[in-house]
């Protein structure tokens, strides 16, 4: 009994804060417009997925969750960069960072 109390929280407990950061970033996704915000709630989906991953992995008793999870990261990691750049060029170009503003890319 003793041993199963330092196991931890349960998978359904991981699963619902990666449910709740999900939905959280899915709501700043279609609610927000501002550019930088969209990319952050971007972010917090992509966090969330990793949770599950790693939930679900540890649930199976394998690391092939974990391998996904990294894998997540290092997408996230390029989109950091690739947004952040759109976003530091929009800003010396002095043009607004409204998602609705930029319907077409102009080079």
């Amino acid at each position: 009994m003793l041993g199963a109390a330092l196991l931890g929280p349960g998978v359904a407990w991981y699963l619902g804060i990666a449910a709740f950061l999900f939905g959280i970033g899915a709501l700043g996704v279609l609610i927000r417009r501002n550019l930088l915000i969209v990319l952050l709630s971007l972010e917090l989906m992509l966090n969330g997925a990793n949770l599950a991953l790693i939930a679900f992995s540890r649930h199976a008793g394998n690391g092939a969750g974990q391998i996904f999870a990294l894998a997540v990261m290092a997408v996230a990691a390029s989109e950091v960069c690739v947004g952040l750049g759109l976003v530091v060029a929009l800003n010396r170009r002095r043009l607004s960072l409204d998602v609705d503003a930029l319907s077409e890319l102009r080079g």
